[in-house]
């Protein structure tokens, strides 16, 4: 498969599927839209979950949602029994939100078959397939993936820094517009508002459509806008923020979709760049 999504049609066929470890990658915490509240738990039928926030977060960083180790990557992948050959379809309770996290955190430890169910479990019971209301828990033989860390999908402030002022590399930010433009403060103390200079704001609700994404000619229109091809042999580096390093992964994740190939995630993102006094603010 091509494409770093899967329908709901698709994993409805491959629900029995031995190689699939479909995976619940919601977040208790939702910021930057309205959440959707549940009135009861409940899950696709087969699936397994992570913790975002506690296990593939490196809770010995002081930055916020600081991308996790790839001991906590291989110790959780193994849990989970992910191996060499696995599928994994990644979903959150939101629609898209979340689950492009840990899609980019599979995808930067090396997991080759990693996939976002586009229009997660609402869009799933939009259409009124089976749901169940408890977890399935983990039993399955570990497996025997091992994480490898490839540094140059997850950059942090140094780096942003550096390359302010270069063409060819463009800073993406998530946030709603009016944190972009410091018109309202920063949901978490101590973070200056404002955004990166040069950078370019795309709230991530704009490549959405309903509980899906944009149809990908609608992403390429949006993206060649914000960073239009530089020549035939080359492509310009995307690197995306947000407000910690969240929602910027659901741009990443539309980037993709729509042609893109040199991406990064800013680690921190705005809580970390904000928060440090040393660095510009516009």
């Amino acid at each position: 498969m091509s494409s770093p999504l899967v329908t709901t049609q698709w994993l409805q066929d491959n629900l029995n599927n031995e190689r699939l470890v479909l995976i619940d990658a919601s977040m208790a915490t939702i910021i930057g839209k309205d959440p959707i509240v549940y009135e009861r738990p409940m899950w696709i039928p087969g699936s397994r979950q992570i913790d975002l926030e506690g296990v593939l977060c490196d809770t010995g960083s002081s930055q916020t949602h600081a991308f996790p180790t790839e001991e906590q990557v291989t110790e959780e992948a193994q849990r989970l029994g992910i191996a060499t050959k696995s599928l994994i379809v990644l979903y959150d309770n939101q629609g898209i939100y979340s689950a492009p996290r840990a899609w980019w955190i599979f995808r930067s430890m090396g997991v080759k078959h990693v996939f976002v169910l586009d229009g997660g479990l609402p869009q799933w019971l939009a259409e009124k397939r089976e749901v169940v209301s408890t977890i399935t828990e983990t039993t399955a033989k570990p497996g025997n993936f091992v994480a490898n860390f490839d540094h140059s999908r997850v950059r942090n402030s140094t780096y942003v820094l550096q390359h302010l002022d270069d063409s060819w590399v463009t800073v993406v930010d998530a946030r709603a517009r009016s944190r972009f433009l410091a018109q309202v403060p920063e949901p978490r103390p101590g973070v200056r508002s404002g955004h990166i200079p040069h950078s370019h704001n795309l709230p991530f609700t704009e490549v959405l459509e309903g509980h899906c994404f944009k149809p990908v000619s609608k992403l390429k229109a949006i993206f060649v806008t914000l960073a239009p091809p530089l020549h035939s042999s080359s492509e310009p580096q995307l690197v995306f923020s947000c407000g910690s390093g969240i929602t910027a992964c659901i741009l990443l994740l539309a980037a993709e979709l729509a042609g893109y190939h040199q991406l990064s995630l800013y680690d921190g993102s705005w809580a970390n760049w904000g928060s440090d006094e040393s660095l510009p603010v516009a």
